[in-house]
């Protein structure tokens, strides 16, 4: 076992709320992996994460989906989620102002089409691969879209986890 995941189970539950909540937004879904500590190892915790969010609601999907930053939205990039926006959406913060528009006034389409907005694992991806793929989910029903955003969360969320368990 690792030191970050050794000191998540030795964490307070406070604590281990705040650190599950930078994985994953929803309450429901940090409270249950927290209430299951302590973890064996790494492969223990990710099992148990992919387990919970498959267990959460989709109201609780749509808790962990506001805390996303908009992808494309500058100001919110540079204000509330600066330093996680560079890491998990770093090639965007490079791409053109129009692409950066672009990217902001669809994921706003998207808003209102859908209620809430688009959610991709940017990791890796360029702003106009992004941009691609929202116009190419854009025009899905609601429940698609709510399914297509929940597996891109759980992969961000399991991305975020290790990261933090791997960086000890």
């Amino acid at each position: 076992m690792n030191g970050a995941l050794a000191r998540f189970n030795a964490s307070t539950r406070e604590t281990a709320l705040e650190i599950a909540a930078g994985f994953c937004a929803s309450e429901r879904w940090a409270t249950t992996l927290v209430d299951q500590r302590p973890y064996a190892d790494e492969d223990r915790v990710l099992s148990a994460a992919i387990t919970a969010w498959g267990d959460v609601s989709d109201e609780d999907r749509l808790e962990a989906f506001a805390a996303h930053p908009l992808i494309g939205d500058r100001e919110a990039l540079r204000q509330r989620f600066a330093d996680r926006a560079r890491a998990e959406q770093g090639q965007v913060l490079g791409a053109s102002d129009a692409t950066l528009d672009a990217l902001a006034e669809e994921n706003r389409a998207y808003l209102a089409r859908h209620g809430f907005i688009f959610i991709v694992c940017a990791t890796g991806k360029s702003a106009e691969e992004m941009l691609c793929l929202l116009r190419a989910r854009i025009e899905n029903d609601r429940v698609t879209e709510i399914e297509n955003a929940s597996r891109e969360q759980g992969d961000i969320m399991l991305l975020r986890m290790r990261q933090h368990f791997d960086a000890s």
